[in-house]
């Protein structure tokens, strides 16, 4: 131990100790960092069912597009349009992004769900400030359910063949 000269530098010596006893048994909140690749790009992996998205977003106007297509030509259905842009509006952030997605595997509804969930995360890389509003929404969390594997000895999942009593 150092030298300790009188009571009153053992108190402080103790005094100390227990703060930084109290400032180690309580863990400090995590601090987010933004996560942009040298083209000024955030980058983040979005999955939903079997599709998986690949979304860069990066300041501009507002363009979306999504394997090589525009948004609205990819998901033609407004209602798969409306859950790609959740995030979006949710940030208030329309018109300030141009997100460029790819997105392969599953059928439309999981490819756009994968890609709003990527939208998110690229969102919180590129400004950490809207991971509240994000979490709250409930777009940060990636939707676990998936298709039940079919059983044997049964039609799919759960169904059953047809019963015959003779």
């Amino acid at each position: 131990m150092s030298d300790l000269n009188s009571l009153e530098e053992l108190g402080s010596a103790i005094e100390g100790a227990e703060n930084i006893e109290a400032a180690v048994s309580e863990p400090a909140a995590p601090v987010y960092v933004q996560k942009i690749d040298d083209l000024g790009r955030a980058y983040a992996t979005g999955k939903r069912k079997d599709a998986i998205a690949r979304v860069w977003l990066k300041p501009g106007t507002g363009k979306v597009i999504i394997n090589k297509r525009d948004y609205s030509k990819y998901f033609a259905r407004p209602v798969l349009q409306m859950v790609m842009r959740q995030p979006i509006v949710a940030a208030d952030r329309d018109g300030q992004y141009d997100i460029i997605a790819t997105v392969r595997g599953g059928g439309l509804s999981g490819q756009a769900g994968a890609v709003r969930h990527g939208i998110s995360k690229a969102l919180t890389l590129y400004e950490p400030e809207l991971r509240p509003v994000l979490k709250k929404g409930g777009f940060l969390t990636r939707d676990s359910r998936t298709v039940e594997r079919k059983k044997y000895g049964r039609a799919k999942a759960r169904k059953s063949f047809q019963f015959s009593k003779r």
